[in-house]
């Protein structure tokens, strides 16, 4: 009785987490809505696989029923032996050359995707000007959070990333510190990013991201990096071309002081300026290489760390203990930037206002 209790209950465990694993399904997220063709194309791979072994388990359990049921006692009684097979040169033939057969099926679509998804030849292709006509991103995982650099555009951003539609964007990937993996699931597959080699890829995305319910593409580390591994998220805005170009533009100009507003901001700068521009800049013109997140775009982002929520009151709870948040990040604890002391409640918004305002979005 007990027995079949327990089995009820794993049952209405698989149950339930099917009814909540089906709300996993959000077109930012999910690889199973494809946002551009190598999605769709690595979505295809999987549900050919899916299909042969879907096949394959029902061939199985037909043959392994048949023989239940032709075979059972009560019907050929108990001292019946059926016909033996070994050695038969038509049933070893079968079973050589049906699974051949679908690994063929199976290998052949997946090499090509492969060697195609790996093809990043076209981003060196130039234009007449000799000026390379792809947008290429520098990617550099860090313990925990991303850069991207646009070195053929001559900027950077953090945490998140920006693309235009229709085209391929190829990626340059490296770590800084220990492997991360690079990863937006609605965009393609996920790759890694090692400290001693470059890995290359493209992904393409079909539309505007500003659809979306939060108007971005998820994206995440999927290689178990450390304490705050599961934090290590990022966002993905993919924008019209002439979107994106205009953007591109105003991160260029932002290499001049950005304009502050009002007292409570000018003083949040004051601060900014003597504790943490060590670490962080806060220009879109440059190259990578910071030792903290790029800033520019601070703003502009809907997350603070790449997870929290951007609101005054996380952006200060992040200020004012960072390892609380995301242990085992580097970023040091105001004690250590503030002549050993706290940032007071009124340092904290001055700072907020004044983050708030690095944007180069209207």
């Amino acid at each position: 009785m007990m027995k079949g209790i327990k089995k009820w209950r794993l049952f209405s465990l698989l149950t339930a987490l099917m009814v909540i694993l089906s709300g996993c399904g959000e077109k930012h997220l999910s690889t199973l809505n494809p946002a551009g063709q190598v999605g769709r194309d690595q979505l295809d791979l999987m549900l050919l696989s899916t299909g042969i072994m879907v096949l394959v388990i029902i061939v199985v359990l037909i043959v392994y029923v048949l023989a239940i049921v032709k075979f059972r006692r009560s019907k050929v009684g108990e001292d019946v032996i059926p016909k033996q097979v070994e050695g038969s040169h038509k049933l070893e033939l079968i079973w050589t050359v049906v699974p051949i057969i679908l690994l063929l099926i199976l290998a052949v679509p997946t090499v090509v995707k492969t060697f195609d998804f790996a093809d990043v030849s076209g981003m060196e292709t130039v234009n007449e000007e000799g000026n390379k006509t792809a947008v290429t991103v520098n990617v550099e995982a860090n313990l925990y959070w991303w850069e991207f650099e646009y070195p053929d555009l001559g900027i950077v951003t953090s945490q998140e990333l920006v693309v235009p539609t229709q085209e391929k964007v190829y990626f340059n990937l490296i770590a800084a510190d220990v492997k991360h993996s690079f990863w937006i699931p609605a965009a393609g597959g996920k790759m890694d990013t090692n400290v001693d080699n470059l890995n290359q890829f493209y992904l393409t995305f079909d539309d505007a991201s500003d659809g979306l319910e939060e108007g971005v593409f998820y994206g995440k580390c999927a290689e178990l990096c450390g304490p705050s591994h599961a934090l290590m998220d990022f966002k993905v805005k993919s924008l019209d071309r002439d979107d994106f170009d205009a953007w591109v533009v105003k991160m260029q100009d932002s290499g001049a002081e950005q304009a502050v507003e009002g007292d409570v901001a000018q003083q949040g700068q004051d601060i900014f300026n003597k504790s943490c521009i060590t670490c962080h800049a806060v220009s879109g013109a440059g190259t990578a290489g910071s030792v903290g997140p790029n800033l520019a775009t601070f703003g502009d982002r809907n997350r603070v760390a790449g997870f929290m929520d951007h609101t005054e009151e996380d952006i200060k709870k992040w200020i004012s203990n960072p390892k609380e948040y995301k242990p085992g990040n580097l970023m040091p604890q105001p004690e250590a930037i503030n002549n050993g002391k706290k940032f007071t409640d009124q340092e904290l918004t001055a700072l907020t206002e004044y983050l708030m305002g690095l944007s180069v979005e209207d």
